[in-house]
């Protein structure tokens, strides 16, 4: 590990404070970075609507204008966040990150970020990570590794650093930054990837640097986003790159374990963490792989196999959600749902949709909200012993492009983004009578 310090000037800018939405139980109401606040994909919304009529469920607004882009939405103190290129009112093609007002889809501001992602086929370009809200600020990265802290009020930049001058990193493929970086507490941590600074933690108001961590060998960036866990009184950042999963102590940013994966093209799912235990996953045929943390109560924390990557455990991009003892992910992009158990990774079953191609996954009240890339939207049960739809509906403003963007579902409502529109749909029937005329 190398410790680096730096200095930097930057400016103080005034701060405008609003208030924290709250839903109908008074519980806050955000969705502040990719997955969620615990990055699960599992919403803790209860009295969903548990079916949905032919349709779907009622379409409260649309917002035009988002542009070219994968990236799904963070949302806190009413207002929306996203990436994309091209988007409308600005006069080039780069991406930018900007802010909607939650009630009505008005876009607030947009930020330029950078050049946009331009490499590969027209399908694999774009924007393709989600902001992270937190206090007053909003950070984005870009798919060129721009790292910016922005007022989350007006969308004035703070700071930025690039994640490839300033720390050398690199991607282990060749498809761009994906993570959405974390913020925990004073700090933001990220993923510059390979062996200048695998791991790097930054002073969120300030950008400086407070540590590095460095894994031998490290092949670059995957595009998963870190999760935190707690083993035996000791704090631990868990993160896959191209190399494998690791393990970094939060407190110095030393590197206490790490498990190595076969090279593959790319790597993608988000780690699962539930107590001691640690599941991660890989697509093209990798595999999925259950692991433990022990701690030996002086600071270290080691890993242990509880069994290696299973290959009917792939999941490419497409995300997993953990449901009590049940796994539930795309077979690695093929559109075929899986259930396996956690604990033995033993398949319980699969099945087909009319949706087609890989599916991004997300949960609430009992139920999976699958959103596959030829735009087919469905509502099933997260049942253990079989699979039962209960709602479809292709999403308006899909084909162009596959629908790879992850849902959101919060107070009420389930959010999707196809590329250049935004779309909120009532899933709650409170929510779902208030439907606006004005719904595109």
């Amino acid at each position: 590990m190398r410790i680096v310090r730096c200095g930097m000037h930057f400016v103080v800018l005034a701060l405008v404070v609003c208030p924290i939405v709250t839903s109908a139980t008074g519980a806050s109401v955000e969705w502040p970075t990719f997955r969620g606040s615990e990055r699960t994909a599992v919403s803790d919304e209860t009295d969903l609507l548990q079916e949905w009529p032919a349709g779907g469920p009622p379409l409260l607004w649309t917002a035009k204008g988002a542009g070219r882009g994968y990236s799904s939405l963070a949302i806190k103190d009413g207002r929306l966040f996203a990436l994309g290129d091209g988007i409308a009112g600005v006069a080039d093609a780069d991406e930018y990150l900007f802010c909607h007002d939650l009630t009505d889809g008005t876009r607030l501001w947009a930020t330029r970020m950078g050049a946009p992602w331009t490499d590969g086929q027209p399908t694999w370009q774009s924007s393709r990570s989600t902001p992270t809200v937190d206090d007053e600020c909003v950070y984005a990265l870009s798919a060129n590794g721009e790292l910016v802290c922005c007022d989350a009020a007006s969308g004035q930049k703070r700071w930025r650093k690039n994640l490839k001058s300033t720390f050398g990193g690199t991607k282990a493929d060749s498809w761009g930054y994906s993570e959405s970086v974390l913020i925990d507490g004073d700090r933001l941590i990220c993923t510059p990837g390979g062996t200048q600074a695998t791991m790097a933690a930054l002073d969120k108001r300030t950008g400086e640097t407070i540590w590095t961590t460095v894994r031998e060998g490290d092949v670059g960036a995957g595009h998963a986003s870190i999760v935190i866990s707690e083993i035996g009184g000791v704090r631990v950042y868990v993160q896959t790159t191209g190399s494998g999963a690791l393990g970094v102590r939060a407190a110095d940013g030393e590197l206490l374990w790490s498990y190595p994966m076969e090279r593959t093209t790319a790597v993608a799912p988000t780690p699962i963490i539930r107590g001691d235990l640690v599941f991660i996953a890989a697509g093209y045929k990798r595999g999925g792989a259950l692991l433990r943390q022990t701690a030996d109560g002086s600071g270290k924390v080691a890993v242990d196999e509880i069994y290696p990557f299973k290959p009917q455990l792939a999941n490419k991009h497409g995300g997993i959600v953990l449901i009590g003892d049940h796994l539930f992910g795309d077979s690695d992009d093929s559109g075929i749902l899986y259930c396996a158990d956690l604990l033995t990774g033993e398949i319980t079953w699969k099945a087909r949709s009319e949706g087609k191609g890989s599916i991004a996954v997300a949960a609430a009240d009992g139920c999976l909200y699958l959103h596959y890339a030829n735009g087919t939207m469905v509502l099933a049960k997260a049942d253990p012993e079989k699979h039962v739809e209960t709602g479809l509906f292709t999403v308006p403003h899909s084909g162009e492009r596959p629908s790879w963007a992850h849902p959101v579902i919060l107070d009420g409502k389930l959010y999707l983004r196809e590329h250049d529109a935004i779309l909120c749909y009532g899933i709650r029937e409170d929510v779902a009578a208030s439907t606006s005329d004005s719904a595109e």
